[in-house]
């Protein structure tokens, strides 16, 4: 890689804060980086400084504004209108998705600094999952429109990324089937090779294993090139570099991009 990507250790420096963090950040998706052949974290220093202008909105402006919802709103109803009002402000879901990665990392660094416990964190993002489920049931689809298989690697057990995922598919038009976390890749298969989805999307996180996903990556590529379906694979996880098939989406707008290249080389 060039001159122009940072170590951990040079982003913590520049953030104010201890490797550890940036490391988690990365693995949460909050803060991109790519990786090296020997799997080590390199980040680009357009993306730290955007990543720092994020932080600094925090204190009185719209991050803080978020975080304190997660962490005192318990009406989910009530997170549904904000994050309708934010749809409205931004203009599109991809937007509004991208836009929550900072108040995610600003509860993770209240949970660092001791001022949010293990359990609030929780309970935010699962307040901020279910408004988001409730956002998504409410968009409507277009008769005929691809169906998206949205689904966890085997060994994945975070769906927190899915979710924002699904908001972006359902703006799109498109028919988002949920199979979340869990879900054993050989239903994954099954569902690909009767004809029940027209695309997949798999997402995993650093907790699963280089050598696991390569495995995954062969065997759902194959049967998905067999059947013409559209495959993508998202998330902070381990990915190969290489694919067998299928494509590998950074973040939401490029999430909206294949989407936008599958309609087109379809004729939709």
């Amino acid at each position: 890689m060039g001159s122009g990507f940072l170590t951990s250790a040079e982003v913590a420096r520049i953030l104010g804060v201890t490797p550890g963090s940036v490391k988690r950040w990365a693995d949460q998706g909050i803060l991109r980086c790519e990786r090296t052949a020997g799997r080590h974290r390199r980040f680009e220093r357009d993306e730290v400084e955007r990543f720092l202008r994020g932080r600094r909105d925090v204190g009185g402006g719209p991050v803080e504004r978020w975080v304190e919802m997660l962490l005192d709103e318990p009406d989910v109803l009530a997170l549904q209108a904000e994050l309708l009002e934010e749809r409205a402000r931004q203009g599109a879901w991809w937007r509004v998705a991208g836009s929550l990665g900072p108040v995610l990392c600003e509860i993770g660094c209240r949970w660092e600094a001791g001022s949010v416990s293990i359990l609030e964190e929780h309970l935010a993002s699962e307040r901020l999952a279910r408004a988001l489920a409730r956002v998504a049931e409410s968009l409507p689809t277009r008769p005929g429109a691809p169906r998206l298989l949205l689904v966890t690697a085997e060994g994945e057990d975070h769906t927190l990324g899915l979710s924002l995922a699904e908001l972006c598919v359902r703006e799109f038009g498109w028919h988002a089937l949920w199979a979340g976390r869990v879900t054993p890749l050989a239903e994954v298969v099954a569902v690909v090779a009767a004809g029940g989805a027209d695309a997949v999307a798999v997402s995993a996180s650093p907790v699963c294993s280089a050598g696991d996903l390569l495995a995954q990556t062969e065997r759902l590529g194959s049967i998905c090139r067999a059947g013409d379906v559209a495959l993508a694979f998202g998330g902070t996880g381990p990915w190969p570099q290489w694919l067998p098939y299928g494509d590998r989406v950074l973040d939401f707008a490029s999430l909206r991009d294949w989407m936008s290249g599958i309609e087109r080389s379809r004729g939709a």
